[in-house]
């Protein structure tokens, strides 16, 4: 039989000969009737009552015996499973009339088209940016003469926003075998296979680089069609179905499209609005993102053992509940050891986010500190707060697209925001900057850190680009919730502004099948579809909606 032991407690130190004595005492039996031991996921425990961290593995084994030798929670047999593969829908190409399209290279529509190509259905993916080392080029360009580039940037491009970042690959989704199918391929493209057991994965984006082209390159091997610096125009509709779509002047005619154009296309979400595609405003969550001292997160996650090789970076997840005057808060995308970089996909438009490499081996770690705000809110664009009537909403209506109805509204109220940063910022891309105890005073820093993360930053005051129930949430809890990093100094804490992009502000309605609840052929699927919320969980919904498009053509 087949068993699933968790709660394998090993020394920092362990190797791999260790885990079998373990394993076979947890079941009460001889080693020798343990056989094809697996470890399936590896987390670290370093609760306050251990003396000292260890780590906690969940193996599966195979066991020589007709009966448990033990009964508990932490063991369990596992039945035969089902499990989906690339064949799972396999169909020839001559099923399909026409070549479906996958608007954009994040995770969703990278793993949509590979799981299209491996069913031979040849799909065309377009991503309006440019291939990775291409657009690593002009990024740096953006970071260090801030010279944006609105089709290829920090956002846009192969991979998507998140080819910038941490390459957090947090996985809560219960729906393993997606899960695991999309880490093997990321494996099968480079990643270290590390990934498929720890606990909280991260590939950093300098794997990110090396890793990405070589998922391109897969597709490709299997029959799709990649076609980068590729712009969606229009998609046509007829009588509510989707006939086709308009990629740079050309017109592609297709029955089904998968739209994962990521959350921060809002020309994408105008041309659907236009088309009469169904949207509506989502809630989201604004706030800053907060830099602190590496060394100081480690000494407050692991005490002592801070340092030790094989912890590595310590982060942190930290949250505040709502109470009766503010809102709730809570930490989002925490990158240990690595950098707050600046991002925009508009001119004159700024927002920030962090990013790590694979090592994680920088001086400063950081995380988002965000607010939740939500439709009710998006009527109203933020004036700076007075310092006299704290707490006080000072505000004035917006006026949204033309004729585009509610949808967008969200759009706007983070547009609005991220116009106020950039010119708090001085107008050339750098980050608004000030030290967490000015922002808690209600002051401008007048003098920085000498060593900041971000290569462009300047002192700004911080409160006069948030609406005052954002600025007045963050006073109340930021001190609150770094309580439970014990020994980090505020006066150490720089805060950055503004992140506004945790999430998409519109939400494109669709069917328990994953079509669009009124364009027959339109698929949407991602974070910008309003239905996912980082890499793992975008690939996942993109595998979804690949399955969705293969369905709809076999039925």
């Amino acid at each position: 039989m087949r068993l699933l032991i968790r709660q394998l407690l090993l020394p920092l130190d362990y190797e791999d000969k260790d885990v079998l004595p373990v394993a076979a005492r947890k079941l009460g039996c001889k080693e020798y009737l343990i056989s094809d031991l697996k470890i399936t996921r590896r987390s670290v425990d370093a609760r306050a009552r251990r003396e000292a961290p260890v780590f906690s593995l969940t193996v599966e084994v195979a066991l020589n015996a007709d009966t448990l030798p033990v009964q508990s929670p932490d063991i369990e047999i596992i039945p035969e499973k089902k499990t989906l593969t690339a064949s799972h829908f396999s169909l020839l190409t001559s099923h399909f009339s026409l070549r479906p399209i996958v608007v954009g290279a994040g995770p969703a529509g990278l793993m949509s088209a590979l799981s299209l190509a491996q069913a031979g259905a040849s799909p065309i993916l377009i991503e309006r940016g440019a291939e990775a080392a291409e657009r690593t080029r002009q990024v740096s360009r953006f970071w260090k003469h801030g010279e944006l580039n609105p089709e290829s940037n920090v956002l846009f491009g192969e991979g998507g926003a998140g080819l910038f970042s941490d390459g957090k690959l947090t996985a809560r989704s219960k729906d393993r075998p997606r899960v695991r199918r999309f880490f093997q391929t990321l494996a099968d493209c480079g990643a270290p296979d590390s990934i498929l057991i720890d606990a909280e994965p991260h590939l950093g984006s300098d794997a990110l680089l090396r890793i990405v082209p070589n998922l391109r390159k897969r597709i490709e091997q299997f029959g799709g069609e990649i076609r980068l610096n590729s712009r969606l125009e229009n998609i046509m509709v007829e009588n509510g179905v989707l006939r086709g779509v308009v990629v740079n002047g050309e017109f592609i005619r297709t029955d089904a499209c998968i739209l994962a154009a990521g959350h921060s296309a809002r020309d994408v979400y105008e041309i659907l609005a236009t088309a009469g595609v169904a949207l509506e405003p989502k809630p989201f969550a604004i706030g800053v993102r907060l830099e602190l001292p590496q060394h100081r997160i480690d000494q407050a996650q692991w005490g002592k053992w801070a340092g030790h090789p094989r912890l590595g970076a310590a982060s942190f997840r930290l949250t505040r509940k709502k109470d009766e005057q503010f809102r709730a808060c809570y930490t989002f995308c925490m990158c240990p050891g690595g950098s707050v970089i600046a991002c925009a996909s508009s001119p004159g438009e700024l927002t920030t986010n962090g990013m790590s490499l694979s090592r994680r081996a920088e001086k400063f770690g950081n995380a988002a500190f965000l607010v939740p705000v939500g439709p009710e809110d998006f009527h109203l664009t933020p004036r700076p707060p007075s310092l006299k009537g704290k707490g006080e909403m000072s505000c004035s209506p917006l006026r949204f697209g033309e004729g585009l109805g509610e949808g967008l509204a969200g759009c706007h109220f983070q547009s609005g925001i991220e116009k106020a940063a950039f010119i708090a910022g001085g107008s050339d891309y750098s980050l608004p900057v000030c030290l967490l105890t000015d922002f808690l005073s209600g002051k401008t820093s007048k003098e920085l850190p000498k060593e900041l993360s971000c290569r462009r930053a300047r002192a700004a005051d911080i409160h006069s680009i948030l609406p005052a129930y954002v600025s007045e949430t963050l006073i109340r809890a930021i001190p609150d919730m770094l309580k439970w990093l014990k020994g980090v100094q505020m006066e150490e804490a720089v805060l950055y502004a503004v992140e506004t992009r945790s999430s998409s502000p519109v939400r494109i309605l669709r069917d328990e099948k994953g079509r669009s609840v009124n364009i027959k052929g339109l698929f949407p699927a991602g974070e910008g579809a309003g239905y996912a919320g980082g890499i793992v969980s975008s690939a996942i919904d993109g595998l979804c909606a690949a399955e969705a498009v293969l369905t709809e053509v076999r039925s």
